[in-house]
């Protein structure tokens, strides 16, 4: 495979039958729904894209994405960095095409087709990253600003009875 630029968008038949191949770098400025959940947007994913068509004959994108993020600790609100990986295995369909997802295996991941017959490729790396970020990012504990012991707010004392509402009924049931 030769490092290109990562396309947009492509026509995912055409680069099964052509059995394309890419690998190349997607900045992380331009995942502006990722940047939501982080600190900064330096830096960029490395990503790999296979095309091709399985033994059922079904168009298949499959490839991964890696790169690291800056997020905030939240258990300390520090800054942090965390590893994002992800691989992925799509097969394109028609919007609509309900008979097409029945014959789909479960191992692929379903992705619809725009007017033109084409997949966002950067759409579909962001949306595999942040589906690959932590949902509570937090510090290993050895080098946490916040230990455990810290967080630990004392012993819960026992709760109180309080009067059973059904006690008047049988009260009166005994009567």
């Amino acid at each position: 495979m030769q490092k290109v630029k990562m396309p947009v968008t492509i026509d995912p038949v055409k680069a099964a039958q052509k059995r394309s191949d890419y690998e190349g770098v997607i900045l992380l400025a331009g995942l502006t729904r990722l940047n939501q959940s982080l600190i900064n947007s330096e830096g960029d994913v490395a990503v790999r894209v296979e095309c091709g068509t399985d033994q059922q004959g079904l168009t298949v994108i499959q490839g991964g994405a890696s790169c690291e993020v800056s997020v905030t600790c939240e258990r300390c609100g520090e800054p942090m960095t965390v590893s994002l990986d992800c691989n992925f295995a799509y097969t394109p369909v028609k919007p609509g095409d309900d008979a097409a997802l029945e014959l789909i295996p479960e191992r692929y991941d379903v992705i619809e087709k725009d007017e033109h017959g084409e997949i966002n490729l950067r759409q579909l790396v962001e949306d595999e990253l942040i589906l690959a970020l932590p949902l509570f990012p937090m510090h290993d504990e050895a080098v946490c600003a916040v230990s455990a012991v810290s967080m630990s707010f004392g012993d819960i004392g026992p709760e109180p009875e309080k009067p059973n509402p059904f006690a008047v009924l049988a009260e009166l049931k005994k009567k």
